[in-house]
């Protein structure tokens, strides 16, 4: 007897219509016109005994639990038959886009940009649904170069985000690069392709310094994708993990190319011919293949602050006026902005200001991690046919992706960060080692010692959903 196998695709445009605050940065930033436009896009499956996914990815810095809960309880009473706790939610990454939740802070114009979002995905929720049909998947491998390690390490035992390469002290990027591009294409009852899920370990934020609102490379390469094979085809695209990787090549980059839009064009294209590569010697297309869920909550151990680096952080906040130094970061901003030709980043990590935001992280994380020592998280473990999707909230460095992927039964793994949730960075052992920006207390709530646990986690999710059929 073969098995049921229903998609249904779907996709929105999410593009504010006025000036909008974008999130990504520590300095503020208004939007400055449209690059390109914002999107999302809704992938809904359903297999035997009532077996479901819904995916969805938004062109966003991040998924925060908040709007998470208020998406899935507003898809549970519009899809009587949707299980809400199975929509998985991703985003690209994107830091020219207004923020989804999350900020204390946010304006009365992104509250409204949130609710707008929320109705849009609904709707478009609600037709993925409905237009589900008997369906088919094949798998496919590539390679683009697009992610690079960032962090620059030295032989002072430190290492540094956007770090100088050209230093004499320079030894080396700090962690490895992944040019694979995981795929999966859907075609319909009549063998025509209708989508792709497009997976590659690097965030879609050649345009992160600009100001004007982006969907950046990974929203030129759905354009692409349209164009190839039609306006009705969908791309849902998903970061692996990358939380040590940007699409910036520190060692032989010279110009501002992968700061503007030549990078978005030069990167989406590079993408684009690996996609059809792998289109054209995809595998044999399944249309029976299992669909199976598994959800879980884990718990990860909280990563701590130590006596003397509370002590450090007391010492470094003493005396120190915030909005001044603030105001300075800012001011240093502007400046690099006005220098013709410099590329990103126009702020510095190493400025007084991103120290202090650590110090404090630092005494709130000693004062509170003996009353809350670990942190619950969602893990969602997707088994199509003989590949398997596995997510996480983190920025999630890459090195952990690798160890899922090689650990993996699955013919195939799909490893998908920032992924219902949205916190922080998920560092190394060596990266906590060597400091600085990404490996810092105040750049997440989870170190090394957890994210091994996430891996081992993972695995055995794996293995559980693989245990069935």
């Amino acid at each position: 007897m073969s098995r049921v196998f229903n998609i249904g695709w779907s996709q929105v445009d999410i593009t504010p219509d006025e000036q909008v605050p974008l999130r990504g940065q520590y300095y503020p930033r208004l939007s400055r016109g449209v690059h390109s436009r914002l999107g999302a896009t809704i992938l809904a499956m359903e297999g035997s005994v009532d077996e479901q996914a819904m995916f969805i990815c938004i062109d966003a810095v991040g998924c925060p639990q908040e709007f998470l809960n208020a998406l899935r309880d507003r898809l549970g009473r519009a899809i009587s038959d949707l299980d809400a706790s199975k929509v998985v939610v991703n985003v690209t990454h994107s830091h020219n886009a207004p923020s989804i939740g999350g900020n204390p802070d946010a304006s009365a114009k992104e509250h409204a940009f949130i609710e707008r979002v929320l109705g849009k995905l609904t709707e478009a929720s609600v037709k993925a649904w409905r237009n589900k049909a008997p369906a088919g998947v094949a798998r496919a491998v590539d390679f683009a170069t697009i992610g690079h390690c960032r962090r620059a390490a030295y032989s002072n035992g430190t290492a540094e985000m956007y770090g100088e390469t050209s230093r004499q002290d320079f030894i080396g990027m700090e962690g490895n690069e992944d040019s694979t591009v995981e795929l999966m294409f859907t075609f319909d009852a009549g063998q025509k392709a209708t989508g792709a899920i497009v997976n590659i370990a690097c965030p879609s934020q050649v345009m992160e310094a600009t100001y004007e609102i982006s969907s950046d490379f990974m929203g030129a390469l759905r354009e692409k994708l349209k164009s190839r094979f039609g306006p009705e085809f969908n791309t849902l695209c998903q970061i692996s993990a990358a939380g040590c990787q940007s699409p910036r090549d520190l060692v032989r980059t010279t110009d501002n190319e992968f700061w503007s839009p030549r990078g978005v064009e030069s990167l989406s294209t590079r993408l684009f011919d690996a996609v059809i590569r792998g289109y054209e010697a995809r595998g044999e297309t399944d249309y029976s293949p299992c669909l199976a869920h598994r959800v879980e909550k884990i718990t990860l151990p909280k990563r701590r602050a130590s006596y003397t680096d509370y002590v450090q952080a007391l010492r470094e906040i003493e005396g120190v006026d915030e909005k001044r130094v603030f105001a300075d970061f800012c001011a240093q901003v502007e400046a690099n902005e006005m220098i013709p030709n410099r590329p990103g980043p126009y702020d510095s990590k190493l400025h007084p200001f991103s120290l202090l935001r650590n110090a404090q992280a630092v005494i709130k994380r000693r004062q509170e991690q003996d009353e809350s020592p670990n942190f619950e998280m969602e893990l969602h473990a997707v088994r199509v046919g003989d590949a398997i999707f596995v997510t996480n909230p983190f920025e999630l460095f890459l090195d952990y992706g690798h160890q899922i992927k090689a650990r993996s039964r699955a013919s195939q793994t799909f490893v998908v960060q920032l992924c219902c949730g949205y916190e922080g960075y998920l560092p190394t052992r060596r990266a906590e080692k060597l400091g600085n920006y990404g490996a810092l207390i105040s750049n997440g709530i989870v170190g090394y010692d957890g994210g091994q646990k996430l891996v081992d986690e993972t695995i055995s999710a794996i293995n559980e959903v693989f245990a069935t059929e």
